[in-house]
């Protein structure tokens, strides 16, 4: 199975797609790569032996290999409640279109996208609607769901539109439920961590003012208005929030390897860049588990 990756940020689609062949007993083989951003290129580099290419906007349809399925977790940020909501008014919204256009010249068989919550209600879901009969005028059969990485083992509260699509319109699709028990903080947690993770005392003493640790740890969020809520797992992870939205039981910063596991990459996994770049690194991934589920629901429909 030949499959290309748009927007591959550190590779979350790509270990996805692997694992899911793997768990199908189907071979698999990354066709061609792409992200703009050159810290994410080299951190896939170092990962997956080969360097994504940089503009997809400056690559000809005819320059991409042919393949059978197409992953891109598209630039969320003019749809995300968290910027300013722009949409296709924002240039990074109409890189869609570039999805668009290589489906449209390459045709295989199938492609999985992802995105935040609130594309679904964006425009009062007009941009959805956009989204989806660019694809449906492309001849695919295109649907969508909000998936949770909640169901699907991550102690982590991250909900995201998935779209589908396929080639034969017969094909049968079957979104997959999730339903695994989610795994504990204290297994993703680090037990020693530098000083240099630890929030100030006078952050510190203001979270202790709204909340008490317990016996188990929790992760303590902070929204824009300033309310602090605790629970056994994370908020979705954020790739331009306040350092300090999500603390450790209160008192502590996520180390880079905490927040990669959030997102269900394995352990042997690189880091290779700074904290500040690693944080948004995984802010803006796609979670492991999640992803790799939906490609193995598609691979099933066109294998």
């Amino acid at each position: 199975m030949r499959f290309v990756d748009l927007f591959c940020g550190i590779g979350g689609f790509h270990l996805a797609a692997v694992e899911a062949c793997r768990s199908l007993g189907i071979s698999s083989e990354c066709a061609f790569a792409c992200d703009i951003d050159p810290d994410c290129r080299r951190v896939y580099r170092v990962n997956f032996g080969f360097e994504p290419v940089g503009d997809v906007t400056t690559i000809a349809s005819s320059e991409i290999p042919d393949h059978d399925l197409l992953l891109a977790g598209f630039p969320c940020q003019p749809f995300s409640i968290a910027g300013a909501m722009k949409g296709f008014e924002d240039t990074r919204g109409t890189l869609f279109f570039e999805i668009a256009r290589i489906l449209d010249a390459k045709r295989p068989a199938a492609f999985v996208l992802e995105n935040v919550k609130a594309l679904a209600g964006h425009r009062k879901g007009e941009t959805l609607r956009t989204i989806l009969e660019t694809l449906r005028g492309l001849g695919y059969r295109a649907e969508w769901r909000v998936v949770n990485a909640l169901d699907f083992g991550l102690p982590q509260k991250r909900e995201r539109v998935f779209i589908v699509g396929f080639k034969d319109s017969r094909a049968n699709f079957e979104w997959p439920t999730g339903g695994a028990r989610m795994r504990p903080l204290s297994a993703l947690l680090e037990r020693s961590v530098a000083d240099k993770f630890f929030a100030s005392e006078d952050i510190r003493r203001k979270r202790a003012i709204a909340h008490r640790p317990g016996a188990e740890p929790t992760i303590w969020h902070e929204n824009k208005s300033g309310h602090v809520s605790k629970h056994p797992f994370s908020c979705a992870l954020r790739a331009g929030a306040s350092h300090n939205y999500l603390l450790v039981d209160g008192v502590r910063r996520l180390t880079e390897r905490e927040m990669l596991r959030l997102q269900g990459f394995p352990e042997d996994f690189q880091i290779v860049c700074t904290y500040s770049q690693t944080r948004r690194q995984a802010g803006n991934a796609v979670p492991v588990p999640v992803a790799s589920a939906v490609i193995r629901s598609a691979l099933k429909t066109i294998f």
